[in-house]
């Protein structure tokens, strides 16, 4: 099924302005492969014993976290709809040394939203969302419990006046500040991570270091580097990415709405 298919194809048009038409049908299709088994791996990996994970889902360099571990730090880990982000989201409490917290927004429906939140916990990780984020990371924070930030940060923002923009894949984009923020407000260190499929059903996470001390950096390089690292990631495996979504729905001064109209949104 071509979910979303007339998106799919606005935004590698957009995105691939110099690739020919047949070059972007290839990406595409290789695309829908990829979205059926994350749809399958997504009910898998609800289910999953630890060591199935761990073998799907592997760490390469995961010293580079540990390492700020030792040091009794918490760590952001700032990454995308890249691959399989719902393996990192149920393994990451195991995976890593830290208290394990994944950054998201609840399911559309109470019912199965409650019982896959209840199987994302089910490892260690804490799932929390926006409205209680703050209050989460201030707590820990406060007696000293080193966790781990798990934040896709490549999710289109609600408001564009607080947000950052860069050109992102040829076009003017928004980007969250939230992983930045929380970065500079505790000095907490950065942490990139690239997930590449091995084959089908196999990943693997690779961690680059993208600030130690926030405080000491100009605002915004942690999220325009953060940009730059995610955009030559889709470059070289495109499939990968979650094209299927509506990332450029923001302007700088308002929303594209589903009918094509602007709407305006005042800058307060």
């Amino acid at each position: 099924m071509h979910y979303r298919r007339k998106v799919v194809r606005e935004n590698l048009a957009a995105c691939f302005p110099e690739k020919g038409e047949r070059e972007r049908r290839r990406i595409e299709r290789r695309y829908y492969r990829h979205l059926a088994d994350l749809a399958v791996e997504f009910v898998y990996g609800l289910f999953a014993t630890p060591p199935a994970l761990k073998a799907r889902y592997r760490f390469v360099n995961r010293e580079v976290v540990d390492r700020i571990y030792e040091q009794g730090r918490t760590v952001v880990l700032m990454s995308a709809h890249m691959g399989n982000w719902e393996y990192m989201v149920c393994s990451l409490g195991m995976q890593v040394r830290h208290h394990g917290i994944g950054v998201g927004k609840p399911l559309d429906s109470r019912l199965v939203g409650g019982f896959v939140a209840r199987r994302r916990i089910r490892y260690g990780t804490q799932v929390v969302y926006s409205d209680t984020v703050r209050q989460e990371v201030a707590y820990y924070d406060r007696h000293h419990v080193p966790c781990a930030l798990m934040m896709l940060s490549d999710q289109s923002p609600t408001n564009p006046h607080r947000s950052y923009w860069t050109t992102f894949l040829n076009r003017d984009t928004a980007f969250l500040y939230g992983a930045e923020k929380f970065a500079r407000e505790y000095d907490y260190p950065v942490v990139y991570y690239s997930v590449d499929k091995v084959r089908r059903g196999r990943y693997t996470v690779t961690f680059s270091t993208l600030c130690e001390h926030p405080s000491e950096v100009p605002q915004y390089s942690i999220v325009e580097n953060y940009a730059r690292r995610l955009e030559a990631d889709i470059r070289q495996h495109p499939e990968l990415w979650l094209w299927s979504h509506r990332r450029w729905k923001l302007t700088r001064n308002g929303r594209i709405q589903k009918n094509g109209k602007l709407h305006l949104i005042p800058n307060s």
